[in-house]
């Protein structure tokens, strides 16, 4: 099962269909405000294209980092160990003698480690990897699940999800202390049900929250998310900028609309309005925004004015990462999309990122450019 047997989301007003362009020019993001049904939001719980194909073996360790490697056999047998039925006798990465055994303990692994290091293609690996149906499996990010329960209402998401084998949770951060309540409480239930949980993050489990909030208030919570998981530390440097040429420079505004206006699928946006636009879609609606884009177009890329739709951006690169979206703007360079200020603060680790997920994005782009 992929995100594209999904039924697809309904969008408001009378515009042309995803992907393509009507007579007069481009997509807008900003003429979409989708409605995602709820079963869509549990349908698409599943690796996002970007990592239809990424397997254990097309993991490429970098040799000068160690960690890299065990964490590839460590997590194929934690794979192993979640088919009760059969043992596991698939062929394995780094196979030795014998399958190392799942430790005892945690049931869930918590994959801690910087930008690029590859956690997502190990954690997309990981449900590939776990011998059970789709439909017994989940995968999202952070931001997805504490969405899912919004549209579900607590009580559905945890009766949805207690008949998986494996969550698999992305960007596994808490930003406020109703989220780590509710984390908790949802994490705690689902393993009660015999669910098994695997995590990445920049942060270690018992860190979550740090500089966010009043984390000592939140102990407890924190304490007991914590307790789910045993961590296991990824080295290494991001892997999307090692022994690349950087990202090119923004382009001007002539080369941005006309890409917009000849490249198949192209939206094309000025980056205040887009901005603007982002606070008035729920964050669970931006991948369904982005349905049928092949490449996005912005105009006046300028410094981010506020933390909230700093965060609210950051939800979009997520999106377009995921789904291989090249973004060719013009304006300011993405580095110098958040401040100072931000990028020293509680969620400088999601900003760092972006900035690294769009910095690759841009570089995507850069073949229509030349075009």
């Amino acid at each position: 099962m992929s995100s594209s047997t999904a039924s697809p989301a309904s969008t408001t007003g009378s515009g042309p269909i995803p992907g393509q362009r009507s007579a007069a020019g481009p997509v807008a993001l900003t003429s979409r405000a989708p409605h995602v049904p709820a079963d869509r939001l549990v349908a698409e719980m599943v690796p996002p294209p970007r990592f239809d194909s990424v397997r254990f073996d097309n993991y490429i360790p970098d040799p000068n980092q160690p960690s890299q490697a065990d964490a590839v056999r460590m997590l194929d047998g934690f794979a192993a160990g979640l088919d009760g039925a059969t043992g596991g006798s698939r062929k394995r990465w780094f196979r030795r003698e014998t399958k190392p055994a799942v430790p005892a303990g945690p049931r869930g692994v918590y994959l801690d480690g910087g930008y690029g290091v590859g956690k997502t293609h190990l954690l997309a690996s990981l449900w590939h990897a776990t011998p059970a149906a789709p439909e017994q499996k989940a995968f999202g990010t952070f931001v997805e699940l504490t969405n899912l329960v919004g549209a579900l209402g607590f009580q559905k998401t945890v009766q949805t999800l207690s008949g998986h084998r494996l969550l698999c949770i992305d960007e596994f951060e808490l930003d406020d202390p109703g989220d780590t309540v509710l984390v908790s409480t949802l994490l705690g239930k689902l393993v009660e049900a015999g669910v098994a949980l695997a995590a990445t993050s920049n942060t270690l489990p018992g860190k979550l929250g740090e500089g966010r909030f009043a984390a000592a208030d939140f102990l407890r919570e924190i304490q007991g998310l914590s307790a789910h998981f045993r961590p296991l530390r990824i080295d290494g440097e991001d892997y999307r900028h090692r022994g690349l040429p950087q990202a090119p420079p923004p382009y001007d505004d002539a080369t941005v609309r006309r890409v917009a206006q000849t490249a198949d699928g192209a939206s094309l946006d000025a980056f205040p309005g887009l901005l603007d636009h982002l606070s008035k879609v729920h964050p669970s609606r931006y991948g369904a925004m982005c349905d049928g884009i092949r490449a996005v177009c912005l105009t006046g890329v300028e410094p981010i004015p506020d933390q909230s739709t700093a965060l609210r951006l950051v939800v979009l690169a997520d999106r377009l990462y995921d789904r291989e979206v090249p973004v060719l703007a013009s304006g300011r360079p993405f580095d110098e999309l958040f401040s100072e200020e931000m990028l020293a603060g509680g969620y400088r680790k999601k900003y760092f990122r972006a900035i690294s997920r769009l910095t690759a994005l841009a570089r995507d782009a850069k073949p229509l450019a030349q075009g």
